[in-house]
């Protein structure tokens, strides 16, 4: 095991200390009136303190949302170091997902994700449109490392959960959220609460998002790349008869119109590309994306006694994707060298039971439960070369139903004053997949030549255990040793070099977790320090290796082993009242230990792991003035740093370090009428840096670069 430089753990071991020797005198005397908030979260399927959970997790409240701005997915990449999150290029709409150096480099339908993503406990196969966004978020938590255990689909990175909030009984609410910035941004949210009776009450959400894209089109079709254009509807439901059972609906629905990013070549590491205002005018017939998703969630929570409880979580979703991504369009020729058509239909069904209860006088907590997994997709993508007129259309299906058992325990021994705690858990899981293809190519000279007709089927299976043994040293500070495994299921690779291998599929990779971890409060809940110390053993990984006569071509192995070793820190303080400090650092050391090719040699020295920058930090100040007659003021300062990293497996693709400083100044709790008014101000990126959110090679060096700096105004109106 590769471990991280001695001198640097120490140099981190003393952020804490110098924290706490920082603290005022009169602050130490303080007690609960300055204590840290405590974050209550579900990532073990019940309700406890992210102090109690031992697993390496980070979780953000509904105050925390609120106070710094975040939304949705993308607006995380400052709180989680361990997290990364780069555009798709063959989709502006899709976002990769990336954490502890383990996400997914395609969006084909014949795969799924490394880090899985859920709403309200619904797993999204394909994490297109805005579900989460248009919700009110009541918290977000990301755990790190392999889920094999307690999780729908078994995933080998982490799983993104969002929270959402439930209607409210007995009252009614209002609430509009508004936002003004420059580029033209406008953001809208409509929530109204309306209660019908003592045992139901019902919420309707309706969003709008408008922002002009940073890169003018001097060409003709849209106006300019990058354009958000979104809006989504979302009702909810909640019917609670009696304080044993509730049943929760939501429906949501959103339309996606953005216009596709701009990919421009750049120059090679260490030189950087400058961020352009404009393309050529050479650009012909932008077009903007069509997306629409919707979906249902039916959850339904009993409570047979006082210790056992039975939940039911049903989803239905369904997205239809369109979009078009044009390469370097205006930088070799007149025309893109490559234009990407996609047409995709997706739907899919999934339930969930968990019968959760403890026994044994509270001494044995345990979980148990039945996962379904039903998914149908069929596209048709399309590369034009506008150069040459060629054309190649593939016509896809895909299939796959996945079942799976799972089940955890914790017991706590009488012994050692109750301090041990020991947990085992396992999931069975088995993935029957299906999948056909059919590639026609369509000549400058309008003859057509289809390909033989592709069909696969493969069924996977695993069983993914994992144990934890924690012991609390005091009641503000625990240790635990947790050994994980993940199963990444196999599937089919529809841009292979044969139909052969298309056929033959590729095999599940797996993944090996080993984390030491410490959660801790000190000075009465005043400083937190939780850290975790792990590698990760990746085998069988799933290596996508393209071919050097077709760059359009790559076949999918079973071909990689790697080791990620990594640490994480988060530190929260609150030295005084009025203010709240908080230090998240990532270190990752990933590594390809061996990349075989056909002929079985070790062709590793030709790859770079991607997606794994060695450090990564993020630092926020936040300090609450005295509340005034006019409301609370309030200001916050983050700055997020990245230091260089691969950004693609393709040698030479690297991202140079930088920094991003956000900051936000609030006026809170402004009294109106029967409500209260929030008005905020904010800038992102304030010091306009000029970096690539990702970068690879295709024919040239080719990168998409991060927003410009940002600026506007929040303005929250409840009652």
């Amino acid at each position: 095991m590769r471990m991280m430089n001695p001198a640097s753990i120490a140099k981190l071991a003393l952020v804490p200390v110098m924290m706490s020797l920082a603290t005022p005198v009169a602050a130490q005397g303080q007690q609960a009136a300055g204590a840290l908030e405590e974050v209550i979260v579900t990532a073990q399927k019940r309700e406890e303190s992210i102090q109690d959970t031992p697993i390496s997790i980070v979780a953000l409240s509904h105050a925390t949302l609120e106070n710094r701005g975040i939304d949705g997915l993308t607006d995380l990449h400052a709180d989680i170091p361990s997290l990364t999150m780069t555009p798709h290029p063959n989709s502006g709409a899709t976002v990769r997902v990336t954490v502890r150096g383990i996400g997914q480099a395609n969006d084909q339908i014949t795969y799924d994700p490394k880090v899985a993503l859920y709403v309200d406990g619904v797993y999204m196969a394909r994490f297109q449109g805005l579900a989460a966004e248009v919700a009110e978020l009541d918290r977000i938590e990301v755990l790190r490392g392999p889920q094999g255990a307690l999780y729908g689909r078994n995933t080998t990175g982490g799983a993104i959960n969002f929270i959402t909030k439930a209607p409210q009984l007995g009252e009614f609410g209002f609430r509009q959220d508004l936002t003004t910035g420059n580029r033209n941004r406008i953001h809208s949210r409509t929530r109204v609460n309306i209660p019908m009776g003592d045992e139901v009450a019902a919420e309707l959400t309706f969003m709008r998002l408008r922002e002009d894209g940073f890169i003018r089109n001097a060409g003709t079709g849209v106006s300019r790349f990058g354009d958000q254009d979104r809006q989504a509807w979302r009702a909810a439901l909640l019917w609670q008869p009696n304080e044993r059972f509730d049943l929760r609906y939501t429906f949501d629905r959103s339309v996606l119109e953005d216009t596709p990013v701009w990919m421009g070549r750049v120059p090679l590491y260490p030189a950087q590309g400058d961020r352009p205002r404009a393309s050529s005018s050479t650009v012909t017939g932008l077009a903007p994306n069509d997306i629409k998703g919707q979906g249902h969630n039916l959850t339904a929570t009993v409570e047979l006694s006082d210790a056992l409880t039975l939940k039911s979580i049903t989803g239905y979703r369904e997205l239809d994707n369109i979009t078009s991504m044009p390469y370097h369009p205006g930088v070799l020729a007149p025309q893109p060298f490559l234009i990407n058509l996609v047409d995709m239909s997706q739907e899919q069904l999934t339930q969930e039971l968990q019968l959760i209860g403890t026994t044994l006088d509270s001494r044995l907590q345990y979980i148990g439960g039945l996962y379904y997994f039903d998914e149908s997709a069929s596209s048709n993508d399309a590369n034009l070369v506008p150069l040459s007129n060629l054309r190649i259309d593939r016509d896809v299906s895909a299939d796959n139903v996945a079942y799976a058992v799972f089940g955890q325990a914790t017991y706590t021994p009488a012994i050692l004053s109750g301090r041990l705690h020991l947990t085992a858990g396992a999931r069975w899981s088995q993935d029957e997949r299906k999948a056909t293809k059919q590639d026609t190519t369509t000549l400058g000279n309008g003859t057509v030549i289809p390909a033989p007709f592709g069909r696969a089927s493969r069924t996977y299976s695993d069983f993914s255990p994992s144990g934890v043994i924690a012991f609390d040293i005091t009641d503000d500070m625990n240790v635990y040793a947790k050994v994980a495994t993940g199963y990444q299921t196999g599937g089919f690779n529809l841009t292979a070099s044969t139909l052969a291998r298309f056929s033959q599929g590729f095999a599940p990779e797996y993944a090996d977790s080993y984390e030491l971890g410490l959660k801790s409060t000190w000075l009465d809940n005043r400083l937190r320090v939780n850290a975790a110390l792990f590698t990760t053993e990746r085998k069988d990984m799933q290596v996508s290796v393209p071919d050097p006569n077709n760059l359009s071509v790559t076949d999918m192995f079973n071909a990689g082993k790697a080791t990620v070793n990594g640490f994480e820190l988060d530190v929260a303080a609150r030295p005084v009242p009025a203010l709240n400090l908080s230090l998240a650092y990532a270190w990752l050391d990933a590594k390809f230990d061996r990349i075989t090719n056909s002929l079985g040699q070790d062709i590793k020295h030709n790859y770079n792991y991607d997606q794994a920058p060695p450090h990564k930090v993020s630092a926020t100040a936040e300090y609450d003035w005295a509340p005034t007659k006019f409301g609370q003021p309030r200001a916050s300062v983050t700055y997020d740093y990245q230091s260089k990293m691969d950004a693609s497996t393709t040698l030479g693709a690297v991202i140079g370090d930088y920094g991003l400083l956000d900051a936000r100044v609030s006026l809170a709790d402004i009294p109106v009428a029967s409500g209260k008014l929030r008005v905020s101000l904010w800038g992102r990126n304030l010091t306009d840096e000029n970096y690539y959110t990702f970068h690879f090679i295709y024919v040239v060096p080719t990168a998409m670069f991060g927003t410009p700096r940002s600026y506007g105004a929040d303005f929250t109106l409840e009652f």
